[in-house]
């Protein structure tokens, strides 16, 4: 399996519901070091994975929509808890769209798996992984 990897970052505010949270339950801040690796059997007739300036420029559109943001305050948030683990969920589906619609170009066509790695600090990660 080939791989490549665009690395990017965002910076959120928001609060956890539930006592397993601790003190996160109070609105607190984090900012995401995001690792996005697009993965295909075969490279391109290019010999790419996929077109990288193509891939960083959606995944920093993907990340300014929840840039500078209190997730708290994000309609389709409600009512749940902002994890890194959903977080990583949140953008592998908007990245998953995206090379559907054509948005990173016809290379990105032969993506088959995508993972998501989204750093809360240098000493903890969650990421979600998924086919296409």
């Amino acid at each position: 399996m080939f791989r490549l990897c665009v690395r990017d970052h965002f910076m959120i505010a928001h609060s956890f519901n539930g006592e397993i949270f601790g003190p996160a339950q109070r609105t607190h801040g984090a900012t995401y070091v995001v690792d996005v690796v697009f993965q295909r059997p075969e490279l391109d007739e290019d010999g790419l994975v996929i077109d990288i300036g193509l891939a960083s420029e959606t995944v920093k559109s993907v990340l300014a929509n929840y840039n500078f943001s209190n997730l708290d305050e994000v309609p389709e948030f409600a009512g749940k808890n902002t994890t890194t683990e959903f977080m990583a969920k949140v953008i592998f589906d908007q990245l998953a769209k995206a090379i559907g619609e054509g948005k990173m170009g016809i290379t990105a066509k032969g993506i088959s798996h995508l993972e998501v790695k989204l750093h809360e600090s240098h000493v903890a990660w969650a990421s979600y992984e998924g086919a296409l």
